[in-house]
């Protein structure tokens, strides 16, 4: 796994977990640039990015993104596995408040 310092990356594809599929996928909901990650919701760019596809995303789409806004604010880079539990921890408390969320 990539482990940039997060003060020299400039570009998307050098964040920990990105490749060019998520680099991708985060332009398309409108995050150019790494530093706009910074205290960004994972599950709103999740809706975000289902949304603007206009299908329901693999939900672990929201543990990279968790994964790299961690990284933005903190500088530690960890797989992105590692934020499932805290995915499906949350996913449980707010079921129902989305279009993509399982209770529906």
């Amino acid at each position: 796994m990539k482990n940039p310092d997060r003060s020299r990356v400039s570009r998307l594809e050098q964040l920990p977990n990105v490749g060019r599929a998520v680099a991708r996928d985060l332009r398309r909901i409108g995050i150019g640039q790494p530093a706009e990650l910074i205290g960004r919701d994972a599950f709103l760019l999740y809706e975000t990015l289902c949304d603007t596809t206009g299908s329901r995303q693999d939900p672990c789409m929201i543990d990279v993104f968790l994964a790299v806004i961690h990284f933005m604010e903190s500088g530690e880079a960890l797989p992105w596995w590692s934020f499932t539990k805290r995915r499906k921890q949350a996913v449980a408390r707010r079921s129902g408040l989305g279009p993509w969320w399982p209770a529906r």
